[in-house]
């Protein structure tokens, strides 16, 4: 079974506002992506995860968080980048 971050110290996301009435694109593969994440107990960091949709302004992404816990969350484009090939 895999741990999910608790609520209590999930990340801060972008807002929700800025995706209502956008296109939303999903991925039939996830997307190697390095992403900055704030968590709202645990703090900043730099997390290996995958891309799972995209607008023209946010990234929905799932990471591990530094206890090994997994964690979704939408954040700004500029947060994310593609891994390398």
């Amino acid at each position: 079974m895999v741990d999910m971050v608790p609520i209590r110290d999930a990340a801060e996301e972008a807002p929700r506002k800025q995706r209502d009435g956008v296109a939303v694109r999903r991925v039939e593969e996830p997307v190697p992506v390095r992403a900055w994440v704030t968590q709202r107990q645990s703090g900043s960091f730099e997390a290996q995860a995958v891309a799972l949709a995209w607008t023209d302004r946010q990234v929905e992404i799932r990471y591990h968080d530094l206890h090994g816990r997994v964690g979704f969350a939408w954040l700004w484009a500029s947060a994310v980048r593609r891994e390398a090939a």
